[in-house]
Formats: structure tokens, C-alpha cells, sequence
């Protein structure tokens, strides 16, 4: 177990906009919201020291995060979905987790921690677009549910398959106006444990606080840095993109991506690739840059954050996250 208290909240955020692998939102709206409640200080749990058997809830937002910006989340944003779910499942929450560990929902959590005990785990390790993608649909745990916001109410999902969860949040969010609350419900601090990706919090406090030059090391590669001279969309894909960075050292590194950094090929050859957490950081600023912000003149270093375990351990898993996954052929490493 560790304190956090506000002064963590800076590494914190950065770490969780590094995991958002260029996706995720920026999280100065939920840094001043979970400032509020780190007034005093928060404790962080790892999964053991929690009774296996604590009902837990994971929480985040989905849709535009652009949209959470310009209509701010209500404080009790998780409020209504939470009632929806104890109803359901008959059981009050003890714990929450972040429904994303990355980007503005890695902070999510925050925002119910006065009252429950708040568990270092998530259900993505990083940022991952689909509904689909939450490690407790992946691998099918019985009893999960998802409740999303409807602006105005909210719809219960409750589907042994993953594709009802994520077509019908989708819907939901789109009633909702472009982005809304969404809640995870129906398991256990022990599913956590086994179904979920235990330590994401205490990896994003490591990143926040490490030296930023990020040289070659255990936890991240570099892969070059350059100057952007093209951006092209991707044939056949409305969502994708293509960025091209002259590197410093003459090779061409090209980045593709839709709502996340998918993978880099460096002179025609791909070096790195989903899950792996691709990062492009600002070499002047030091921001840690969204994919829409990787514009023409713009000179970047771009890092690969080694990918969250839980998705390496089977092939099943694995193939939810590769880029073939989104529709993106040949882009696996070495080709």
C-alpha cells in the first residue's frame, strides 16, 4: 500500500498520458477533479492486500475526450451507474479500479475513493479504443456487466459476449451526446488478481517521476527522433493515419495510428507494434503527445513503453490488440 496525496497527482498524470500510447485524453481535467479529493491523502492497495472476495467496480469515460472538456463530467458522474449496478448485482462496491489505465481515465478512479478502498489494477494496462478490449469481457468472467451513461439514464449490459458490450456502450454514448460515464460491475478484487492488470498505477508513478530523456533502458526503447513532413491518411481506413518523421540520423520512421499509436516502421520496416505503448514526446516542450497533435514541423522523439504482460501471456489475448486486430495488415515486427 501506498499514500498519494496532491503532490503525486503531476507524475501521476504523466505517467498515465505516457501508458495513453497517444490515445487516452489529457488529463488536466482529471487532475483538477481528483485534486479535490486528495485534499488529504488517498491510500493505493495492491490486489493481495485486499480481501479476494471485496466486490469491485471499475470506472472511466468513453467517447469524444474532447467532448469531456467543453461539458465538464458532474461530480457524481459514476453516481447513477453505480446505483444501477448495486441494484443489479445485489451487492455494494467496496473497491474501485480505473476501467482504463491511461490517459484522463487512469485518474477516473479518484473520484470514488473517499468512500472505497482504491486498488492499484485496471482492465486494459494502457489505452485501447474498444469496450470489447476490457480484460474481464476478454476473458468472458461470469457476472460482469457494464453500465453506461444514456444522458439522461442508463443501459445495463449483461452478455457473456463482448461485442454486445461494445456495439451497445457505443450506442449508449452516442445518446449521451459523444462521451458519457461507463461502469464496470459484477467481480471481485480476486478477479483482479487473475482477469485483470494489476500495478498500472505504480507503473505510471515510475514513468511520471523518471528522467523524461528516455535512453534505452529496461522500461523503454527510443526509437528515433525527427521532424514530421507528412501526414496521409490511410487507404481504405477513415480512422487511420499515417505520420512521417525525417529522422535525425537520415532513416524514415513512419507512424501509424487511429485513436492510439498502432506501430512504427522505421526505413519501411516495423520496429515496434501494439500492444506495445507507442509514445511521441515533443522534443522542445517535453509534452507527451495525442495523435491528432503530431503536426507538420512538429520535431519528436518517439519511445516504446514495453507492453502490459497480461496481453503477451496467450495468443487469445494477444490478438485483441495487434494491429491486424483494427484492420491494419503486414505491420508486425520484423516485416
Amino acid at each position: 500500500m501506498r499514500t498519494l496525496g496532491p503532490d503525486r497527482l503531476p507524475a501521476l498524470a504523466r505517467g498515465f498520458a505516457l501508458l495513453g500510447s497517444g490515445g487516452g485524453g489529457t488529463t488536466t481535467l482529471l487532475e483538477l477533479m481528483a485534486s479535490r479529493v486528495l485534499e488529504g491523502s488517498v491510500d493505493l492497495h495492491d490486489v493481495h492486500e485486499i480481501d479476494a472476495r471485496t466486490p469491485c467496480v471499475a470506472v472511466g469515460f468513453a467517447g469524444s475526450t474532447y467532448l469531456l472538456g467543453e461539458r465538464v463530467p458532474a461530480d457524481d458522474a459514476f453516481g447513477p451507474l453505480l446505483e444501477a449496478a448495486e441494484r443489479w448485482t445485489g451487492v455494494a462496491a467496496a473497491a474501485v479500479c480505473a476501467m482504463e489505465g491511461a490517459g484522463l481515465n487512469g485518474l477516473t478512479p479518484f473520484l470514488l475513493a473517499r468512500d472505497r478502498m482504491l486498488v492499484d489494477a485496471d482492465l486494459m494496462g494502457r489505452a485501447l479504443p474498444g469496450i470489447d478490449q476490457l480484460s474481464l469481457l476478454v476473458d468472458a468472467v461470469p457476472g460482469a456487466i457494464v453500465v453506461a451513461d444514456t444522458g439522461g439514464g442508463v443501459m445495463l449490459v449483461d452478455s457473456s459476449r463482448a461485442a454486445d458490450a461494445e456495439s451497445l456502450v457505443r450506442a449508449s454514448v452516442i445518446r449521451a451526446g459523444g462521451a458519457g460515464a461507463v461502469l464496470v460491475a459484477g467481480f471481485t478484487v480476486g478477479d483482479l488478481a487473475v482477469h485483470g492488470v494489476p500495478g498500472t498505477s505504480a507503473r505510471a508513478l515510475a514513468l511520471g517521476d523518471a528522467d523524461m530523456s528516455f535512453d534505452d533502458s529496461d522500461e523503454a526503447r527510443l526509437l528515433g527522433s525527427g521532424r514530421v513532413n507528412a501526414v496521409h491518411a490511410v487507404p481504405d481506413d477513415a480512422f487511420a493515419r499515417s505520420v512521417e518523421i525525417a529522422g535525425d540520423d537520415g532513416a524514415l520512421l513512419r507512424l501509424v495510428a487511429r485513436s492510439e499509436f498502432l506501430a512504427v516502421t522505421r526505413d519501411g520496416r516495423t520496429v515496434a507494434a501494439s500492444p506495445e505503448i507507442l509514445v511521441a514526446i515533443d522534443s522542445v516542450s517535453g509534452d507527451v503527445l495525442q495523435v491528432d497533435a503530431l503536426t507538420l514541423a512538429r520535431h519528436v522523439r518517439v519511445v516504446a513503453l514495453d507492453a502490459p504482460s497480461w496481453w503477451l501471456a496467450s495468443e487469445r489475448r494477444l490478438s485483441r490488440v495487434v494491429p491486424a486486430t483494427y484492420g491494419l495488415r503486414d505491420l508486425e515486427v520484423g516485416r
